[in-house]
């Protein structure tokens, strides 16, 4: 229930701040700020008639929408992205400190990486101990002496922010591996943006675009290459913030690549793609540095690209960021930076950190001991350590006698791998939890990039995280926690509206741009998986819709149809004897078998996970969508469910036709729609037109939607060869199999080719060898067995396609792609 004092369209936050304690952002605001907090909370209101629960319902409904999901450690599947409908506002003044203390931070730890792969100054004058540097998991000793080809180790960093009760923000952790969450803030103002109309502009929230603008110049400038080519390196879809890296890739307009796109070709970095290998200027990694490379790092890595340390080290390729700078992020090395930064900037941090004690020095271990009760412990390189079950921060008032002892002999005889820090205290800001407004400690994430001129831009805003605890997060959510939008807010309107787009005024460009050959064999299957499940279930539907003919007469339609189901893979030769109910249950919900309709449906979710970037926001909402509930037992339940699944085909098929570009990418997925329906056609006409009864003829055209054309063309009952003609040789009819050859020779003949001499490929020929025959064909010449020639021809015409435009595959989806073909 919402509070009644709290649904008034200008009063959320009148009652807040006396249950907000000290060091509330909205508390602790300046009276202008403060004004605009009361004004955004009334805009709010107005916008839900005054209920919180409403505007919170909405935003997730915006943030569903984008398709914004996330996955904790451990989990299977994503889940819903939790972002809070209210922002935490911070006025222009405060966070211009804020700014400053991030770029000196980001000048710091580029002048640190710079020695530390360098002349390592820092360790030989005694500024920083050896074992900071070498004892770490991440640092690369590799890396010794290489410069980057641009001379920068560092283009987009990171802050994890902690906010003190008296206002002063501290940094909690460095991130410079991976800037993540820096897509999520794209993404969580998107969705406010579209929850709250001209709310924005009306608190003179400063806009994020300009940031990525420069973001993306920056990365480009040091390609010394006109127009280059960015890709974004990611672990692949099954990463926790896969999603992320395919919304900013999307709307960074660059390549979303797997370590398998990519190979390295004299010295040059390329991606496969349909037409050939193109060159990869910059790469912006977000896998650790230990993968990137099996020949030079982790020989057991399959994220990474063979001879890719080569490419890099001879200038072949600019990395964002440097390999082997996430040496600087263990707490260790932050125990001493405030002191780097009189040595190496000569002047104070204008940040503090996180008050922390490496326990490799005896005074240090010596202090963590003596005060544990008053401090947490870590561990020192970011990896497990003895008396600490995981790596996150541990309270040491928190421990019993015997993991306080367990603990303490371990650091003894270890210290090195522990460190000491001070347990902060967050400042808190208004959050809408069950439909009240109520204090939640946060943190924030800040973002800093390189500008094209090699300086430094800050993001105006970032991503914070409002924490079910008063714990520090140690990753970027965590269980019960929330996610919001933060608006930097000016008090006057800027003198110039800045940007919306990323760039000025692009060149005008058509087509959709370089397609990796794993992109095109995602495609193409997604095409399949989607047109294989809905082969099965105009199949189930058939038989629950026919209960009259189930029972075996009139030329035996159920044992045809279940014969159908078990060829293709949907159910077992023992299911096909069970009950009609039996049998439509198990093709639905089959999970073990290829061709089962869960099956199917999980394959086309995974394979379409890395396709994101690709698809439009509708299309992926639909393509999301769980399965209806089946009713094993209730057959009328269960063609409704069938029908359900047959508009959700027919969805999709809608937004394919109507929304997508006419791309080399629509291309794969149409043809692999249209190889896998030319097969079913096949499997079904050879075995509903044995014998040419009625029934299996009127089945066959009713599977194949054509009963409406055939009763417009012939005033009779179904006959064979007529039946034949159009449902196999039409050209006219989209659901013939003469129509789904004609349409893959037609894709063919437009995809780029590697050969000068215009000599048709091998794919083409085929396709075209093929069609010519069906051309040429008569009706009674579809006997059985031609039918099952040209399943085999198809079946050849799929690995011609494969061998020329996909990678090769790995043995697991070899083996699960086998099983469907």
């Amino acid at each position: 229930m919402t509070d009644p004092e709290l649904a008034t369209s200008s009063g959320w936050l009148d009652g807040y701040a006396a249950e907000a304690s000290r060091g509330d952002l909205f508390g602790d605001a300046s009276r202008p700020v403060a004004a605009c907090w009361r004004k955004v909370a009334a805009g709010l209101a107005a916008a839900t008639d005054g209920d919180p629960s409403t505007l919170q319902e909405a935003t997730a409904r915006h943030a569903a929408d984008l398709g914004l999901a996330f996955r904790l450690t451990g989990d299977e599947d994503e889940r819903a992205w939790p972002l809070d409908a209210m922002p935490l506002i911070v006025g222009a003044d405060e966070w211009a400190r804020v700014e400053r203390g991030l770029v000196q931070r980001a000048e710091l730890l580029e002048a640190v990486a710079a020695d530390v792969y360098g002349e390592q100054t820092l360790v030989r004058d005694g500024h920083l101990p050896a074992a900071v540097v070498a004892g770490s998991p991440f640092f690369a000793r590799k890396m010794i002496g290489r410069t980057p080809p641009g001379g920068r180790f560092i283009h987009v960093y990171a802050a994890d922010l902690a906010r003190g009760p008296g206002g002063q923000w501290r940094v909690l952790q460095d991130r410079v591996r991976a800037a993540g969450g820096i897509g999520y803030a794209l993404e969580n103002r998107l969705a406010m943006s579209r929850a709250v109309g001209n709310l924005l502009a009306d608190a003179h929230a400063r806009r994020l675009a300009d940031f990525f603008s420069h973001m993306r110049a920056g990365i480009a400038a040091s390609c010394r290459r006109e127009n280059p080519r960015i890709a974004l390196l990611t672990p692949g879809r099954f990463n926790q913030t896969y999603a992320e890296q395919a919304h900013l890739a999307r709307y960074l307009g660059l390549p979303l690549v797997e370590g398998r796109d990519l190979t390295v070709l004299d010295g040059r970095l390329t991606i496969g793609t349909i037409a050939g290998p193109k060159r990869v200027d910059a790469l912006w990694r977000w896998i650790d540095t230990t993968a990137l490379d099996p020949l030079s790092f982790d020989a057991r890595s399959q994220l990474g690209v063979a001879n890719l340390f080569d490419a890099w080290a001879d200038g072949g390729v600019e990395m964002v960021n440097w390999p082997g700078v996430e040496v600087l992020e263990s707490p260790s090395f932050a125990a001493f930076l405030p002191r780097l930064c009189r040595v190496m900037l000569g002047e104070p941090p204008i940040f503090p950190n996180v008050a922390t004690w490496w326990c490799g020095q005896a005074a240090e271990s010596s202090t963590v001991a003596a005060r544990l009760d008053e401090l947490a412990v870590v561990p020192a390189f970011g990896q497990r350590v003895e008396g600490l079950e995981s790596r996150e921060p541990v309270a040491g008032a928190g421990l019993d006698a015997a993991e306080r002892a367990r603990l303490i002999d371990a650091l003894w005889r270890r210290p090195m791998d522990y460190c000491g820090q001070e347990i902060v205290r967050l400042s808190t800001a208004p959050a809408i939890i069950d439909g009240r407004i109520v204090p939640r400690p946060f943190t924030v994430r800040a973002f800093v990039a390189r500008t094209a001129d090699g300086g430094w831009t800050v993001m105006p805003g970032g991503f914070a995280r409002l924490s079910s605890t008063n714990a520090l997060p140690t990753s970027l959510m965590g269980p019960g926690d929330l996610s919001a939008d933060l608006w930097v807010v000016d008090e006057k309107p800027p003198v110039q509206q800045q940007a919306s787009r990323i760039a000025g005024e692009p060149p005008i460009s058509r087509g959709g741009g370089i397609l990796a050959s794993q992109a095109a064999d995602n495609l193409f299957w997604f095409g399949r998986y989607n047109e294989r499940a809905e082969a099965m279930v105009r199949i189930v539907r058939a038989i629950l819709a026919n209960p009259a003919d189930s029972d075996g007469s009139d030329g035996g339609v159920l044992p045809r149809l279940g014969g159908l189901l078990v060829e293709s893979g949907a159910i077992s030769a023992e299911t096909a004897r069970l009950s009609v109910a039996k049998i439509c249950a198990r093709a639905l919900t089959e999970t073990r078998l290829p061709s089962g309709v869960a099956t199917l449906m999980r394959r086309r979710q995974q394979v379409g996970m890395a396709l994101r970037e690709r698809f439009a926001r509708d299309f992926w909402r639909i393509v999301s969508r769980p399965m209806p509930s089946i009713a094993v037992d209730r057959p009328q339940s269960m063609l409704s469910s069938a029908r359900w699944l047959t508009e959700h085909f027919s969805a999709l098929a809608g937004l394919i036709s109507e929304n997508m570009v006419r791309s080399d990418a629509w291309r794969f997925l149409e043809m692999g729609q249209r190889l896998e329906r030319a097969q079913a056609i096949c499997r079904m006409a050879r075995r509903l037109t044995v014998g040419e009864e009625e029934g299996g003829l009127a089945l066959l055209l009713d599977l194949c939607d054509s009963q409406i054309v055939y009763r417009s063309r012939y005033l009779t009952r179904p006959s064979a060869d007529p039946v034949r003609d159009l449902v196999l040789l039409d050209p006219e009819n989209p659901r013939a199999l003469a129509f789904q050859v004609a349409q893959i020779v037609a894709h063919l003949a437009a995809l780029p080719a590697l050969r000068d001499d215009n000599v048709p490929e091998p794919p083409l020929r085929a396709a075209r060898a093929l069609l010519g025959e069906l051309q040429a064909a008569a009706a009674a010449d579809m006997t059985p067995r031609r039918l099952e020639a040209i399943e085999d021809r198809l079946l050849a015409l799929s690995d011609a396609i494969s061998a020329r435009y996909f990678l090769p595959l790995d043995s697991e989806d070899a083996e699960r792609r086998a099983r469907l073909m």
